[in-house]
């Protein structure tokens, strides 16, 4: 009886081929093959869930090159050194951390078995932020093992949120001449948001992200970037991070505004201090945030992102069959305005008063 069944057709390979090709190159023998994601993008991914003599493991095609995957891998070890668990990249026979075949790149780890980090349950927050501020604060003195490419974030923020700004008031004029239900949503709401992006623009125009920003990682350190629950996983042994696509060296506000937007936007913790708080406390008990650190986050919170990019994608697609879609969301974004505005008011005093700052605009 042959196990290992052809892939259904949003695979790009069967499982004959994987087991035959890929997973022979490593020194283990293969129960059964089960499909867990596949995205056929212009970077394009699989993943597979190997049942073996050895365990569960897990199987990526992986859309970057060697080198890339050399800076990832060196990232992946490095945080494992310093206490920071996250499933390692199993050699191959030859002793290689990756597998090629018919051009593309895969990599075998273990399978971690777990629960995605809750959102709802303050814990895993707590856990969770605490572990982030000590990857930050770990990747001091890293450097990436030889033929890597180094990756690094080329962000102009200042130039990012601007553009963004200004694209605000090009999509008010679009709005005025649909006069649809979403353009008359997008209308009613666009004074708030348009204050907003400006406050957080001018945030950012005040921050000198070269000198005095922080301590010795604030401008250069590993960030996962995509640090959110489905990326952290509970297990028997502890907390671990997967899926490492994304890593960069990046300022660490990035990897914590992104962390924290996820937990602010849901309905259930929709922009809550006391919870924002919490997680900011958790992970300064390993690395302490300087005021422009601060003030980096509150401009990033601070701006409509949702609001700006539904708004974008809206008007630039037309709302093709999707127009109850978008009237939801721009909805539900207008619908948190009340909070956020609570939020960012009471994020400013704080501010001010730990740091004895004048007060903010």
């Amino acid at each position: 009886m042959n196990i290992f069944t052809k892939a259904p057709n949003t695979e790009f390979m069967s499982h004959d081929d994987l087991n035959k090709h890929v997973l022979s190159q490593y020194k283990v023998n293969v129960y059964s093959i089960d499909n867990i994601k596949f995205k056929d993008t212009d970077k394009q991914r699989a993943v597979y869930r190997i049942n073996t003599d050895k365990g569960a493991k897990c199987l990526k095609k992986v859309y970057y090159d060697k080198h890339t995957l050399l800076f990832i891998y060196s990232t992946i070890e490095w945080l494992n050194m310093k206490g920071i668990r996250c499933p390692r990249l199993i050699p191959s026979k030859e002793g290689v951390r990756f597998v090629e075949y018919n051009n593309n790149v895969f990599i075998l780890t273990d399978w971690i078995d777990g629960r995605k980090c809750s959102y709802d349950n303050l814990e895993d927050i707590i856990h969770a932020a605490g572990n982030l501020g000590n990857l930050h604060k770990s990747s001091f003195g890293f450097t990436p093992i030889t033929d890597s490419f180094l990756r690094v974030s080329s962000t102009d923020y200042y130039d990012s949120y601007s553009k963004h700004f200004k694209q605000l008031s090009s999509l008010y004029e679009k709005a005025t001449l649909s006069k649809d239900k979403f353009s008359n949503e997008f209308i009613r709401n666009y004074e708030y948001n348009l204050n907003h992006a400006r406050k957080s623009v001018n945030i950012l125009s005040s921050l000198n992200f070269d000198k005095n920003f922080g301590d010795n990682v604030s401008t250069f350190s590993i960030c996962h970037l995509d640090y959110v629950n489905k990326n952290l996983i509970f297990s028997n042994n502890g907390l671990y991070i997967i899926d490492f696509d994304n890593t960069k060296m990046d300022y660490p506000v990035h990897d914590i505004v992104y962390f924290l937007k996820r937990i602010l936007r849901r309905k259930r913790t929709s922009w809550s201090f006391e919870i924002f708080t919490t997680a900011m406390n958790s992970y300064e008990e390993f690395r302490k945030l300087s005021y422009g650190e601060h003030l980096f986050i509150l401009a990033a919170l601070e701006f409509p992102h949702k609001f700006w990019k539904i708004s974008r994608d809206y008007y630039k697609y037309n709302g093709v069959n999707n127009k109850d879609f978008f009237l939801k969301q721009i909805n539900s974004i207008s619908s948190q305005q009340k909070r956020h505005e609570e939020f960012c008011s009471v994020y400013k005093s704080y501010i001010q008063d730990r740091f004895g700052k004048s007060k903010l605009n």
